[in-house]
């Protein structure tokens, strides 16, 4: 259990299989998928093939998000955004049939983009920045959306899963926390602005090739202690062989501290109660209060997909590598419930 990659080299061997599972905290693998053989004709490969970018930015008042998909029969693009005070919410999606436009890099520090008529969305990395730049003149029934943000991913950990589904389906994932967040965007003609001191920001970059259908749960934040000492936090469960690591985590400035199993303990005919975390090492308690909940649908023949994302406040207590308790109080995050068919 918890077996850490240090060794660099090729995610999937000359059979399609990782060649080594567990996790790391850099990605110390270089995602090849040429390499996927689920059955003997390429094509029929590539559409197996899951891949995506999202961005989130947390900030005290409001959450915005924008993320770039592959999941190989189509490209989609989706942005949204929460108001925490006035529950205001507003999300579009578009879909492209064999993902026209898209180009996703190979790995976290390589760029993505999209591009279709005057719509654009491009992230980028150079050095320890990251650029996100986002031009949707008709996103939200034409509210608009154009969005410029610099996200510092200063040297620190990551979780990076290498998580095998069955014999040669895999999930290759690297989440990144609590990334100072400079920058605006514009919604309906009003301007939101940021600075680092304010804002944080997640990646979630994804590649794989999962189950026709699949479910998982995920749990995220990344806010600050009442001291200013930023904290993240990773969660998960539902999909693949966990037995070799689990991606659940915590981050103190940026440093890893590594759970075991961790149980999510939730009502999905009600997701506003109450969610509870209990790690089985005792290092993680967490009770996580939703005050509001995101429910996106779709249901396109062979793509459906349903996604129950809630956002609260999480309080308890972890402990750190060292032994030491730390009280964890109103961080600001996300717990979620995802069923997809694609």
């Amino acid at each position: 259990m918890q077996k850490l990659v240090l060794k660099k080299g090729d995610l999937l061997g000359a059979n399609g299989e990782l060649i080594e599972k567990g996790y790391s905290t850099t990605p110390v693998r270089t995602y090849n998928p040429e390499n996927v053989s689920l059955y003997p004709v390429s094509l029929l490969n590539k559409i197996r093939i899951k891949e995506w970018d999202y961005y989130g930015i947390t900030t005290k008042d409001y959450f915005v998000s924008a993320t770039i998909s592959h999941i190989g029969y189509a490209g989609l693009v989706f942005v949204y955004y929460i108001d925490f005070k006035t529950k205001q919410y507003i999300e579009d999606t578009l879909i492209t049939p064999l993902g026209k436009g898209f180009t996703l890099g190979r790995s976290s520090d390589d760029d993505s983009y999209f591009k279709k008529d005057d719509i654009t969305f491009s992230f980028k990395k150079k050095g320890i920045e990251r650029e996100v730049y986002v031009n949707w003149p008709q996103f939200g029934k034409g509210k608009g959306f154009h969005a410029h943000w610099i996200i510092k991913q200063t040297p620190h950990d990551s979780i990076v899963m290498m998580t095998p589904i069955g014999k040669k389906r895999f999930y290759y994932n690297q989440k990144i926390n609590c990334m100072p967040a400079n920058g605006a965007f514009i919604l309906g003609g009003k301007e939101y602005a940021f600075n680092f001191n304010q804002a944080l920001a997640t990646l979630d970059w994804g590649r794989g090739v999962w189950e026709y259908t699949s479910f998982w749960n995920w749990a995220s934040a990344s806010w600050f202690l009442p001291d200013g000492t930023t904290f993240g936090l990773n969660l998960g469960e539902g999909f693949g062989d966990l037995s070799y690591a689990t991606e659940n985590c915590f981050f103190i400035n940026g440093r890893i501290h590594k759970l075991d199993k961790v149980k999510f303990n939730y009502d999905n005919t009600h997701f506003m109660k109450p969610w509870y975390f209990g790690s089985n090492d005792g290092r993680l308690g967490l009770t996580f209060t939703p005050f509001f909940e995101r429910v996106a649908t779709s249901n396109l023949l062979v793509i459906t997909s349903e996604v129950h994302q809630l956002f609260g406040m999480y309080n308890g207590f972890v402990v750190d590598n060292s032994g030491k308790k730390i009280q964890v109080s109103n961080i600001i995050g996300w717990a979620e419930e995802h069923h997809a068919r694609w």
